[in-house]
C-alpha cells in the first residue's frame, strides 16, 4: 500500500501492535485526511480492514470513522470500534489498561455491496466524526473477496421467518422462532432456512439428531448477539449439537463478547455432533471460542473462518475420532486457532483419535498457537499455512493439558504416531507470557513423556525464537523423554529476529530420549541433553 501515515515496525517483542500485525508491520494515521490505498489486484465486491483503533482510558473503547474511496471517488463512511479489542495484564486478562501488557489490539469491519474492478485504486481515508473520540487509526490490512449472491430456499425446508414461528418477534430477538423452527423442522424431517438477515439471538439454540440448518450464505445470513445481554452467559449465540447427522451451513455468527472468563461456558459452535455430522462455510466473530466440540466421530468442517474470538479458533475436545478440520482459517483468536485436546474431564464416547487439520491457515492469534496437538492417537497436521503467530508456535507437540482420568481408567496420552507435514511457516515462535520465548515448532514432553512424531516436508521461515524446540517445563530436576521421533526433509532458513542466542533446532538439558534427522536443512543442533540422542 501507498500511505500518507506513518509506517510502524517490524518489531517483535510482545505487547505492541506491530507485533501483533501482519509481517509485524502497520501503518499509523493520526490527522484526518491520512489514508492507505492500493490498487485492486482483483475483482471483488466486498472488503474485510484490520484495524486497530485506542481504548478509553478506563478502557470500554473508542469510536473512528474511515472514508473508503476508489478511484478517488467516496463511496461509503463506516464506523470503527475498538470496544472488542484491548485486554491487559496477565491470562485470562482484564479489560482495564490499569492492568498493563495491552494486547487484542484489532478489530475487523466486514463490508459488502461494493463494486471494485481490478485495478481501482482503493483508499481507507481517516476522518473523525464529531462524535468521535479516537485520536488514531492503525491499519494492518484489507481482504478483497467477490462473493456470490444470496441463496434461495432449499426444497423442503422451514424458514426462521415465517409467521408460524416468528408472528411474536418482540424487538427483533429471533431466539423463540428458531427454537420452534428447529422443533418443527425435526419433527417433519425438513431442513431449517435461514434467509439473508440479520436475527437476534438470545439463548441456546439445542439441535438434536437429523436437523440441517442452512442460511444463504455467511456474508448474508447472520446471527447477532444482544450486547446488553451478553454478560449473561445463558444468553449469548451459542449453538448446541445434540445428536448425530447435524448438518450446519452457510451463515455467520457474531457475537458481542470483550472478556475471557473460563469460568463462563463457550458461545459459538458446541457440544456433540455425534457420527456423521458437517459444518459448512460457517464465519463466527466476536465469540468465546469458534468451535468447541466433543464426542463426534466423522465430524467434517470445512470452509469456515474464526475471527476474533476470546479464546480457541476450533478445538476438537473430548471423545474426538476420525475427525476433519479443512480449508477452515483463523485470525485474531485468543487462544490457539486450531487444537485437538483430547480431555477426560467428562465422559468420553470415542476413543480419541485419528483426527486432522487440514488445509488451514492460521494467523495472528492474540495468545497461544497456530495449531496445538495435545494427545490422543495418530492424530496430523497437514497441507497448512501458519503465518504471523507472534504469541507462540506455529505448531505445537505438547501434554501441558491433562488428558487422563484415573478414576475412570483413562489415559489419552499420545499413541501411535502424530504426524505434520506438507507445512508452511513463516513469522512465527513468538512470545508466551506464562511461558517464554517458543520455537517455531515446539515439541514439549511437559507432564508426560512423548513418542511416536513424525514431521515430514516442513518449511520455517523468520522464526523469532528458535527454529524447532524440544522442551519441557517439568523443572530443572525432572527429566521427560521424547522417543520414536523424526524429521524428513524440514528446512529451517531463518530464526532468531527477535532474540540473540537462539538456534535452528534446540534440546533443552532435561529432556532426554532420541531424535532422527533425514535429508534436512538444519544448520545447528544446540543439544544440551547428555541423554537425548540425535542421528542424522
Amino acid at each position: 500500500m501507498k500511505t500518507t501515515g506513518t509506517v510502524l515496525g517490524p518489531r517483535y517483542d510482545p505487547y505492541h501492535v506491530e507485533t501483533e500485525s501482519s509481517g509485524q508491520k502497520c501503518v499509523k494515521l493520526v490527522s484526518r485526511g491520512q489514508f492507505v490505498e492500493f490498487a485492486a489486484t482483483v475483482k471483488a465486491n466486498a472488503m474485510v480492514i484490520r484495524y486497530s483503533i485506542p481504548d478509553g482510558r478506563r478502557g470500554g473503547g473508542t469510536t473512528a470513522t474511515v472514508s473508503l474511496l476508489k478511484n478517488n471517488n467516496v463511496i461509503g463512511h463506516y464506523k470503527l470500534s475498538s470496544r472488542f479489542s484491548w485486554l491487559y495484564g496477565e491470562y485470562p486478562f482484564v479489560n482495564d489498561p490499569r492492568g498493563g501488557k495491552p494486547r487484542n489490539f484489532y478489530n475487523e469491519i466486514r463490508i459488502k455491496d461494493l463494486s471494485i474492478a481490478k485495478g481501482d485504486v482503493i483508499r481507507i481515508q481517516f476522518g473523525n466524526e464529531c462524535d468521535d473520540d479516537a485520536a488514531y487509526c492503525v491499519i494492518d490490512l484489507a481482504d478483497l473477496e467477490e462473493i456470490a449472491p444470496a441463496l434461495t430456499a432449499p426444497a423442503n425446508s422451514l424458514a426462521v421467518t415465517d409467521k408460524a414461528f416468528a408472528d411474536n418477534v418482540v424487538s427483533d430477538d429471533y431466539t423463540a422462532a428458531f427454537r420452534k423452527c428447529i422443533a418443527a423442522a425435526a419433527l417433519a424431517g425438513k431442513t431449517v432456512w435461514i434467509p439473508a438477515g440479520t436475527y437476534k439471538i438470545t439463548g441456546d439454540l439445542t439441535i438434536p439428531a437429523n436437523v440441517t440448518i442452512q442460511g444463504a450464505g455467511m456474508w448474508h445470513s447472520t446471527l447477532v448477539g444482544d450486547e446488553n445481554q451478553y454478560t449473561d452467559s445463558n444468553k449469548r449465540v451459542r449453538i448446541k449439537g445434540n445428536g448425530s447427522n447435524i448438518h450446519l451451513a452457510d451463515f455467520a455468527i457474531i457475537g458481542k463478547l470483550n472478556y475471557r472468563s473460563d469460568h463462563e461456558a463457550n458461545d459459538g459452535i458446541v457440544g456433540s455432533y455425534g457420527r456423521n455430522s458437517t459444518i459448512s462455510r460457517l464465519w463466527i466473530e466476536h465469540t468465546k471460542v469458534g468451535m468447541w466440540i466433543e464426542n463426534s466421530e466423522n465430524l467434517m468442517i470445512t470452509g469456515c473462518r474464526m475471527r476474533n474470538t476470546m479464546a480457541d479458533g476450533i478445538n476438537f475436545c473430548v471423545g474426538m475420532r476420525h475427525s476433519t478440520i479443512t480449508n477452515c482459517t483463523a485470525r485474531g483468536t485468543g487462544d490457539d486457532c486450531f487444537a485437538i485436546w483430547p480431555a477426560a474431564f467428562e465422559q468420553q464416547q470415542f476413543a480419541p483419535g485419528f483426527n486432522v487439520i487440514s488445509h488451514c491457515t492460521a494467523e495472528l492469534p492474540f495468545l497461544a498457537n497456530g495449531s496445538a496437538i495435545y494427545g490422543g492417537g495418530s492424530n496430523m497436521i497437514e497441507n497448512c499455512y501458519f503465518k504471523d503467530i507472534s504469541q507462540g508456535s506455529a505448531v505445537l507437540i505438547s501434554s501441558t493439558f491433562p488428558t487422563d482420568n484415573a478414576e475412570n481408567g483413562i489415559d489419552n496420552n499420545f499413541s501411535g504416531t502424530t504426524v505434520v507435514r506438507n507445512c508452511e511457516i513463516t513469522n512465527s515462535g513468538g512470545f508466551d507470557h506464562e511461558w517464554d520465548w517458543r520455537g517455531a515448532i515446539e515439541l514439549c514432553p511437559d507432564r508426560k513423556n512423548i513418542s511416536g512424531i513424525r514431521i515430514e516436508n516442513v518449511y520455517i521461515n523468520n522464526s523469532f525464537s528458535n527454529g524447532l524446540d524440544i522442551v519441557t517445563k517439568a523443572g530443572p530436576d525432572k527429566t521427560r523423554t521424547l522417543s520414536n521421533t523424526s524429521l524428513h526433509n524440514v528446512t529451517i532458513k531463518s530464526y532468531g529476529l527477535a532474540v540473540n542466542g537462539k538456534w535452528p533446532l534446540f534440546i533443552s538439558s532435561n529432556v532426554s530420549g532420541d531424535l532422527v534427522i533425514k535429508d534436512s536443512a538444519i544448520s545447528t543442533v544446540k543439544n544440551e541433553s547428555t541423554a537425548f540422542k540425535v542421528s542424522r
